[in-house]
């Protein structure tokens, strides 16, 4: 009777059906990939320019701007050695985020992104993934670029969150819990995504609840389950990126959005997602948008603080193969590298 008490065996994959290679911890692989002080300086720094921004302080607009998806390094640091001079150029104008997605949410199955499968190939080699992802953000960072990101699995954030200088979360996991008690621990400006079918109720719930703070499960830097106890963020914000029924970045819905965060007592400050819903996918429509938020802040409007573009080297996006093209996304369609230049150029005329 007693023996069936005992603990059952860690130490192999075959004591617990499903469960296959142990992962470092968080703690392990910031040890072994550190994040300098200089760089640590350089992200908190940013945390705080983007915070600016959100409150008002700061007169430029946020840009989140990179690849739908990261799936060769070698791709992404060439588009980030692109960005970092376009970025220094037009900083007195732009706030200029790289967008860096290692995680990407499937609405039934997929490639998840490459911190789950950096060999494209169905293997899923986390372990490279997580050290892949790791090493490549800080390479960007070593560029002078901020990093963004959409943290989609809490368990895999604490590999990569300290590297961050602002993070989505998106429009199917706003209404999570989970994901709002995450944010509610994360010391950097966190965008919910409004959810799909357009409402931005449950991203207001969002913004709410991860201001406080929240006592729940999860894994200290170790590994070992936890009480977690949070302190809330207040840098919490909306991202409009359409719905269902269409787009939602009008002046009319941006009204209507700030009335209703305004009546939740948040922050009334919005991100525009240039893609997704609000293109209706085609990357050819961003500049649309694009054209539009700057409109609308060339009329006055100051709530609206910053957009997201899907971009990469090449233009378009291409099925998952053995034979893929460089630079060309194997995720959402993109803009190509030379019409994102240009829009970023105009948007800082603008």
């Amino acid at each position: 009777m007693n023996a069936s008490l005992n603990p059952l065996p860690l130490t192999t994959a075959s004591a617990h059906p499903g469960v296959g290679q142990r992962l470092p911890t968080p703690f392990t692989l910031r040890q072994q990939l550190p994040l300098p002080g200089r760089l640590a300086a350089q992200v908190q720094a940013d945390r705080q320019a983007i915070a600016d921004i959100l409150a008002g302080r700061d007169p430029r607009l946020l840009v989140v701007v990179g690849p739908c998806s990261l799936h060769c390094p070698q791709a992404a640091l060439e588009y980030a050695q692109r960005l970092a001079p376009l970025a220094r150029e037009l900083s007195d104008r732009l706030l200029i985020v790289m967008r860096a997605y290692i995680e990407k949410p499937r609405t039934t199955v997929g490639w998840k992104g490459l911190a789950y499968d950096p060999h494209l190939d169905g293997s899923d080699d986390m372990l490279t993934g997580l050290t892949l992802s790791r090493e490549l953000m800080l390479n960007i960072l070593a560029l002078g670029l901020p990093v963004a990101t959409e943290l989609l699995q809490p368990m895999a954030a604490g590999y990569f969150d300290d590297l961050l200088a602002w993070a989505a979360i998106g429009a199917r996991t706003t209404e999570s819990q989970i994901h709002r008690e995450m944010a509610s621990g994360l010391n950097l400006p966190v965008g919910f995504k409004n959810g799909t079918d357009g409402s931005t109720a449950i991203a207001c719930d969002a913004i709410r609840s991860a201001a406080h703070g929240h006592r729940h499960f999860g894994l200290d830097a170790h590994g070992h389950p936890a009480i977690v106890r949070t302190e809330g963020n207040p840098g919490g914000h909306l991202v409009l990126r359409g719905g269902h029924r269409g787009p939602n970045y009008d002046r009319s819905s941006v009204m209507a959005a700030r009335e209703r965060l305004s009546k939740a007592g948040v922050c009334p400050r919005m991100v525009v997602d240039c893609s997704h819903a609000n293109s209706g996918k085609d990357p050819a429509r961003q500049p649309l948008v694009l054209e539009e938020v700057l409109a609308q802040r060339a009329a006055g409007e100051r709530d609206v603080v910053g957009v997201m573009l899907e971009s990469n080297l090449f233009e378009g996006s291409q099925p998952l193969s053995a034979n893929l093209r460089y630079g060309v996304s194997i995720t959402d369609a993109c803009l190509g590298w030379d019409a994102t230049a240009s829009l970023l150029r105009q948007a800082a005329q603008g």
